[in-house]
Formats: C-alpha cells, sequence, structure tokens
C-alpha cells in the first residue's frame, strides 16, 4: 500500500483488523466466505445461520457533496443500496440466495443532514426491498436504529445487519482446485435488473476516489467531508468537479463515482442451484479487490490473463492520481467484483448462463497448484504478482 493511500487514515487489505479477529471462532465452515453458525433457532441439524454487517463505507460523504452541490436527494437510495449489497453478496458468496432479513442502523450529524435525507434513505430501503422481492429474493425489512450523534459522526454513517437461514448442504466454501477457471462477473455496464449505466466503482476505495479526483474547491467549502488530521496535500488533489461530464459515458463524475454497488444475486439465485456443485469457490472482490483471494489460496496461485476491460472511471482515477496500476487493482475492483472457480466446462457454460441478464462475464483465468499463494494479473499495464 502506497504512502499516499496509508496517508488518508485507510487500509485495503485490513491487516489490523484481521490481526484482531484472528482468534475468534471460524464457524461452521471455516472455508467459507462468511461465517455459518449452528441453527440455534430451531435445533434443525440439516440447517445454519448466517448474519452479516456492514456499512457503506465513505461512499456517503461523496452523496452529501453531491446533494449538497446538486440539491439531489436520489442519491441517498443508491447509498442504501451499497450497504445493503456489502452485506448481501458476502452472504451470497457462501450459498445463501434468498429469505433474508435485515435491520439499518443510521448514525448522522443532525445539524447537517436534515429528515429529508433521512427519509430519502428510509424510502430508498423500502423501493429497494420491494425491487428485489419482485425478482424473488424475499427480504424482510425489520426496521433499525436511528441515531443523532454529532460527536461521533462528521456526516453520516449507514449500515445493515442481515441475517438468514439455509440448509447446510447449501453452503459453498471456498477450495480451489488445479485447473480450475476462474469465472469473472463485471461491475460495469447495464444489467436487465438495472435502470442505469453502472461505472462499476462499487463501494471500496472511495476514499481514494474522491479525494484524487474532485478538487481543492471541497476542500475549502466542506470541512465537515474530510479528517482534519490528514495533510491537506492528501486531500481533494485531482482537478475535477462533480458536474464534470466523463467524455465516454456522458455522465458526470460524480453520478459515475455514486453508481449504485451493483448485486449478483438475481443472477446467482437463478444459476446456483444449477451450478452448485461445481462450484469450488466464490470471492467478493471488495476490500484488497484482486488481492482478497490470497487468504483461501494455500496450496494454489490464482493467474488471470483474459481479464474485463478497465472502465472509464477507475481510468480516470489513475490520471487524476498517478497511483500505480500495481496498486489500483489492490484497491478497486477495475471492471469486475465476483470471482466464481470451477470445472472449465461449467465455467463455459455458467458465462454463456449470464448473458440473459444484460451481465458481461467472462473466464478471466485459471487456478494452479503452487507452494505459495499467489495471485498473477496480466494486464494492459503490466504483469502484476501478489503474495500474502
Amino acid at each position: 500500500m502506497s504512502d499516499r493511500y496509508a496517508a488518508r487514515g485507510v487500509s485495503s487489505d485490513k491487516k489490523e483488523v484481521h490481526q484482531a479477529i484472528r482468534n475468534l471462532d471460524k464457524g461452521l465452515y471455516p472455508k467459507a466466505f462468511c461465517k455459518i453458525l449452528p441453527d440455534v433457532l430451531t435445533g434443525s441439524p440439516e440447517h445454519a445461520l448466517i448474519m452479516h454487517a456492514d456499512t457503506a463505507g465513505t461512499k456517503p460523504i461523496l452523496a452529501y457533496l453531491y446533494w449538497k452541490t446538486t440539491g439531489d436527494l436520489s442519491v441517498w437510495k443508491h447509498i442504501a443500496q451499497d450497504a445493503l449489497v456489502m452485506n448481501l453478496d458476502d452472504m451470497a458468496c457462501a450459498g445463501m440466495t434468498e429469505g433474508f432479513v435485515l435491520s439499518s442502523t443510521i448514525a448522522r450529524n443532525k445539524t447537517l443532514i436534515p429528515g429529508t435525507v433521512l427519509e430519502a434513505l428510509i424510502e430508498g430501503t423500502a423501493q429497494l426491498v420491494e425491487e428485489w422481492n419482485a425478482l424473488g429474493l424475499n427480504i424482510q425489512h425489520a426496521g433499525g436504529e436511528t441515531a443523532d450523534v454529532g460527536d461521533l459522526v462528521r456526516t453520516i454513517d449507514v449500515g445493515f445487519t442481515v441475517m438468514g437461514r439455509m440448509e447446510r448442504k447449501q453452503v459453498i466454501e471456498i477450495q480451489p482446485k488445479d485447473g480450475d477457471a476462474v469465472v469473472s462477473l463485471a461491475s460495469y455496464g447495464q444489467t436487465n435488473y438495472e435502470d442505469q449505466y453502472n461505472s462499476g466503482i462499487g463501494c471500496n476505495g472511495l476514499t481514494s476516489a474522491r479525494h484524487d479526483l474532485f478538487n481543492k474547491s471541497y476542500l475549502r467549502e466542506y470541512p465537515e467531508t474530510y479528517d482534519p488530521l490528514i495533510s491537506s496535500q492528501y486531500l481533494y488533489s485531482g482537478k475535477l468537479s462533480l458536474t464534470d461530464t466523463e467524455p465516454s459515458t456522458g455522465i458526470d463524475y460524480g453520478r459515475l463515482a455514486l453508481s449504485p454497488t451493483r448485486t449478483y444475486l438475481p443472477i446467482l439465485k437463478e444459476l446456483l442451484p444449477i451450478f452448485r456443485h461445481q462450484v469450488h469457490g466464490i470471492i467478493h472482490l471488495t476490500g484488497g479487490a484482486h488481492t482478497k483471494v490470497l487468504k483461501f489460496l494455500k496450496g494454489h496461485k490464482v493467474v488471470k490473463n483474459q481479464m474485463l476491460p478497465v472502465p472509464p472511471l477507475f481510468r480516470a482515477i489513475q490520471r487524476q492520481s498517478g497511483t500505480d496500476w500495481k496498486e489500483m487493482y489492490t484497491v478497486f475492483n477495475m471492471g469486475s467484483r465476483m470471482d466464481l472457480f470451477m470445472p472449465p466446462s461449467a465455467a463455459e457454460e455458467f458465462v454463456a448462463a449470464c448473458r440473459p441478464f444484460g451481465l458481461e462475464a467472462t473466464i478471466s483465468g485459471f487456478v494452479q497448484a503452487s507452494e505459495k499463494a499467489e495471485v498473477v494479473l496480466e494486464t494492459e499495464f503490466g504483469t502484476f504478482s501478489y503474495t500474502e
């Protein structure tokens, strides 16, 4: 991780967090992407519980800036989606694709975040639940907590806790095998269950994206949007304004950076019942991006030599910041936000099955036996190797 990234007080690999939780029980299936627990609700030995909590990270700060600049309240529904998908799609990696109960936690600085924003968030969440239930996801909203804690929160923090119950035979563990293909799912474009183009940004690396893209005018006008302990040289160091248009998409950079994190649940709900026994693991490329798989790669390495193209927004971030391309792939998904490991023949069928959803997918690489865990990316910008 570069000095520039660390100087902003953020970490893509969460080493300190992983160190803090290293001694905790790993649940019934230690190799699953999420912790799987016994079904203490009914005592059924055939079932398990799964619970997950996550937030939209610092993306709400960008929504705050865009709302203050343009008056557009619709961006807050996107923030609700960001926080939800960070839970739901992690759980999907463990095999859970329907039947969720969720609760929200919103902490705000009341002097800056009025009731209209809360209403947009809460109504946006209800709309998302309705839309996704129409796709068969069976989500129940249990309410939540909204707290006014201006002493703790400079603007607003948005998070969810989600719980589900599943059959143990549906659990997917991450056990890639020598010769497996890597199927990568695009984070950009527009699927047939989305109503607009998605830049692919997701919900990771937004601290860097915000400061690398946008200019010093936001530093002066909105001091509540950054940590005053950080040197000003790392704050809003780009040249762009939120409303500047990105040429190839015709969409402004603020909207592109606020593209809601895509959920893959509608696709996985349909395809996992067909491919479940051929899937040797699913990775959600969030914190750590393309290096996230490393902790699951004992005795193997992943080589990606046919990666999806890098969307315009990530190119703009690199161009504005000068960040090394090797680091870009550890901070951002760079165009693909979920990987599946499966035999090559099944991989080809899975990629074909994604097309009716309007989702671009590809066989991006392969798994190979190796003495050390390693990820090798063969990109248009060079070949990069990552180890633990």
